[in-house]
């Protein structure tokens, strides 16, 4: 059953080394968003979005590690990878070195998870456990919005790397929706076994 009720213990804390880095990353969004918007300062946008949205792991890795996992942390840290990558999408296609549509293609995805995860479960005391196909779809979309965005915007590389964008774009987004297929079954799953508890 990957749908499960939440164990682990979280602290009331605020001001933690792992909270410290979420608000961090998404204190970043607005500056990789200016650099990015500017043509002379883009590769550098680019590269700073790379940066914030490839150590997405970090803060979850320190809590665990140092014991510091907060209410608080459980809800920053996939709110600043969402909102790095939301903001990214639409920052380049703005400047036109992302395609409208596939921009389009990742964010409604994600907000339909996003929304219907919060009205399945709000409340609930349900955890919905993170997939391996849904993480590594997230890396494999995060590596090609960054290549992508790079080759366009004519970086060192760019036809190189604009070609491996594409093509993990391609295998990101399939394992992208077929991710929210399963986390989609999981939800009922978890539902059905709380309906079953409360009886």
């Amino acid at each position: 059953m990957r749908g499960t009720t939440e164990t682990m213990p979280a602290s009331s804390a605020v001001v933690t080394v792992p909270n410290i880095l979420s608000f961090a990353r998404i204190a970043t969004i607005p500056l990789f968003c200016w650099l990015a918007a500017n043509e002379r300062t883009r590769v550098w946008g680019i590269l700073l979005f790379a940066v914030v949205v490839s150590t997405d792991w970090v803060d979850g890795y320190v809590a665990r590690r140092t014991g510091q996992v907060t209410e608080l942390g459980r809800i920053l840290d996939p709110v600043a990878d969402r909102l790095a990558i939301a903001a990214g999408l639409v920052t380049f296609a703005i400047a036109g070195i992302f395609p409208f549509w596939a921009a389009l293609l990742i964010l409604v995805r994600d907000v339909g998870v996003v929304l219907g995860g919060a009205v399945l479960l709000w409340g609930r005391n349900i955890r919905v456990d993170v997939r391996g196909i849904g993480k590594i779809a997230t890396f494999s979309l995060m590596a090609a919005i960054a290549w992508i965005a790079w080759g366009n915007a004519d970086g060192p590389l760019g036809d190189v790397l604009l070609v491996g964008g594409w093509l993990a774009y391609v295998v990101g987004i399939v394992e992208y929706y077929l991710a929210a297929g399963l986390y989609a079954i999981d939800v009922r799953d978890a539902l059905a076994e709380r309906g079953m508890l409360e009886e």
